[in-house]
């Protein structure tokens, strides 16, 4: 016999619970913060996890009320695993010693170090651009980007999929905002021809990703950049999740489709296989660079990147541009496939293609966080993404793979989820049936 759980916390989303019609702001929030506790004390808010350990595919962690479990962790986006490389701790400790821990200013006024400006370099270099500006956080570079460029007459065209911080910045740049259907080249095509005939005259952003984070698929970027010569129209591309641990030199989708450095905009985050905070805008227009540094809020007014995360950025490209790099790619992908597999085997619906994200459907809201609560309890760490971030019956675990996973990581993460399934169905057949009973008792009474 399954304990009950209440159907609110089965089955509600959080924006269900904000009450926007009361005078005091902060107090809108409280029927929220009661929703997420009553999940939490139910098992069933997998959220705001800490980790006690390096992050390896064996880690000790806990949530947010301070229960601790350990398992196999399949919810660190660490591709490569260069956060526990002695060669990046070296370059952060040298780091230390020479610059002390903060820049102890924005990238506008005295920010800067000589790691930064060589980072700035060497990532230009490697992304195939005359140019590259770094920012102290990948949101505010994706964000900030599109805010300095877009005026309200401008026109955007975005990926309806595309990473919350894109969106963000278009709905704050411009009213003019076009969402294209996921992957969709003919429905760009469509947009641009239309503003081009209707506005002759405004300036088109076209927003897209080498690897979506929920769905893990990919756009065809040749084909979106010969729309955007045609219709003279400038191409953004974020590559924050493939850059580093996807293709022979570590240059992601787009050299998976030869399209290295020819992108009109390139923008990407550290936070994913360089080990560090930051991310960065690349451009073969070296004007960006101060129109960014002088104009943008997220880099302008913010403190710049810390010498240590430079270092440690600077670190992780070396390894990435070696034949460690290479290597550490190979078992990455290896153990993709493997994991895709044993998971396709077990009867797990995926999606995308492969690349160090792996999302699983599991199904409804119900299903899908009592599937995650078994899963932890059995220490299986993984991630649990739900309406409204995704659509409604789609909830997925979104699997992020390391270099050094081992298969017998994998084995047992997929134990761990054909197990919490099986546990989960059983709990929610439970429900059901004790709610028929219920609406039957209530019935004859009624009669």
């Amino acid at each position: 016999m399954f304990e009950r759980v209440e159907q609110k916390y089965l089955n509600g989303v959080a924006i269900d619970f904000v009450d926007s019609t009361r005078r005091a702001l902060v107090a809108r929030w409280d029927d929220h913060d009661e929703w997420l506790n009553g999940r939490l004390d139910c098992g069933i808010d997998p959220y705001s996890k800490f980790t006690e350990s390096h992050i390896l595919p064996q880690t000790a962690a806990g949530t947010r009320d301070g229960r601790v479990f350990a398992g196999v962790n399949f919810a660190s986006q660490e591709y490569l695993n260069l956060a526990s490389h002695p060669a990046v701790h070296e370059a952060a400790t040298r780091a230390m010693a020479l610059y002390g821990v903060h820049s102890a200013g924005s990238a506008a006024l005295a920010g800067n170090t000589r790691l930064s400006r060589e980072l700035e370099e060497r990532l230009a270099a490697f992304l195939g651009y005359r140019d590259c500006t770094v920012f102290p956080t990948g949101w505010g570079a994706g964000y900030g980007v599109i805010k300095t460029l877009i005026t309200p007459k401008d026109h955007i065209i975005i990926d309806v999929l595309a990473h919350a911080r894109l969106p963000e910045g278009t709905r704050n740049a411009t009213p003019n905002v076009h969402a294209f259907p996921h992957l969709s080249n003919e429905g760009v095509a469509r947009r641009l021809g239309r503003i081009r005939r209707e506005h002759p005259a405004a300036g088109i952003l076209v927003v897209t990703e080498t690897v979506f984070s929920m769905d893990g698929d990919t756009p065809d970027i040749a084909a979106l950049s010969a729309l955007c010569r045609e219709y003279e129209a400038v191409l953004l591309v974020d590559v924050a999740h493939d850059l580093g641990a996807i293709g022979p030199t570590g240059r992601g989708a787009l050299e998976k489709q030869g399209m290295v450095g020819k992108p009109d905009l390139l923008m990407g985050s550290f936070s994913k296989t360089f080990a560090s905070n930051g991310g960065f805008v690349a451009c073969n227009n070296p004007s960006l660079k101060l129109a960014l540094r002088y104009n943008c809020g997220p880099l302008t007014f913010t403190n710049a990147l810390p010498p240590v995360q430079c270092a440690i950025v600077l670190k992780c490209l070396d390894i990435i541009d070696s034949d460690e790099g290479a290597e550490r790619r190979e078992r990455l992908m290896n153990n993709i496939l493997y994991m895709r597999a044993a998971m396709e085997g077990a009867d797990f619906k995926l999606l995308g293609r492969p690349s160090p994200i792996i999302p699983a459907i599991l199904g409804d809201n119900a299903l899908s966080r009592l599937m995650t609560r078994y899963a932890l309890e059995a220490g299986g760490i993984v991630n649990l993404v739900e309406y409204p971030a995704v659509s409604r019956n789609t909830c997925r675990w979104r699997l992020q793979v390391m270099a050094l996973h081992e298969q017998r990581h994998i084995d047992r993460f997929v134990e761990i989820a054909i197990a919490a399934r099986a546990k989960a169905q059983s709990h929610v057949a439970e429900i059901q049936a004790a709610e028929i009973a219920a609406e039957e008792t209530r019935h004859a009474v009624a009669l």
